[in-house]
């Protein structure tokens, strides 16, 4: 298949001809994404490439953790999963595929439409926390995996998706049990922003990053009382669940 490339400062995207218009547009989001970024992170990524994908089989035979990704995440949250990174590439679907995905709320269409900034955000995550860089081991896949709630709600806060997942919180806090604080692996990409998400409205923005770039050796429960000003977990799994049921009813 012969691909085209589209360029701007800081990224190019490798795609079908069909999809160049669309390619531009995701190229301007993410040097917009990366501005505001460099402004809270210390470090960000640039020289990042974006091939966007004409059909999820592609995807899925490009970058073999997007289906398993999927697999893993509760199905509210499930047509979000839509891409995945390594150290310098951002695998995704393009937006014309993308989109037929989305549900009848406007909500879900934002939410794809900001796939590539999210994607982005962990990348800047990763280049900012020594812990949790892209899983390109084993041993990097399952740290990853326990940290996902950070990394996923992380990068989800920064691409401003948490205000467009409500009807899909509503619809996991329907459909699922009762969920876990922090989330689990299973709604790390639904819940996890919402964490991050009460923290930058607590603590501040600044408080949001430095979680993002510092996973705590002790663990994300250690992470989180020192995050939240040395609150008692107990107290901060209250908090949440309060934020999670008026996102819900909004």
């Amino acid at each position: 298949m012969a691909w085209d490339e589209t360029a701007s400062a800081s990224f190019r995207s490798r795609h079908e001809s069909a999809d160049a218009d669309d390619a531009a547009r995701v190229l301007d989001s993410l040097e917009r994404t990366r501005g505001r970024l460099d402004v809270l992170f210390p470090q960000t990524v640039a020289d990042v490439t974006v091939v966007l994908h004409s059909s999820p089989i592609l995807l899925d035979l490009a970058h073999p953790l997007v289906p398993v990704e999927r697999l893993l995440t509760a199905p509210a949250a499930r047509r979000y999963v839509v891409g995945s990174t390594s150290a310098t590439m951002i695998h995704m679907l393009a937006p014309r595929i993308m989109m037929r995905r989305s549900g009848k709320l406007p909500e879900s269409r934002e939410l794809l439409t900001r796939s590539a900034d999210a994607l982005y955000a962990r990348l800047v995550i990763g280049v900012n926390n020594r812990r949790l860089p892209p899983p390109s081991t084993p041993i990097r896949v399952l740290h990853r995996l326990r940290w996902a709630w950070l990394v996923e709600g992380a990068a989800r806060y920064f691409a401003g998706q948490v205000e467009f997942a409500r009807p899909a919180i509503a619809r996991r806090l329907r459909e699922g049990g009762r969920p876990s604080f922090p989330p689990s692996l299973r709604d790390a990409a639904l819940l996890g922003g919402t964490v991050i998400d009460l923290l930058a409205r607590e603590e501040g923005p600044e408080a949001a990053m430095r979680i993002a770039c510092y996973s705590n050796p002790a663990g994300p429960e250690e992470a989180l009382r020192e995050a939240f000003s040395g609150r008692s977990l107990v107290h901060t799994e209250g908090a949440w669940r309060s934020h999670l049921a008026r996102l819900a009813s909004i």
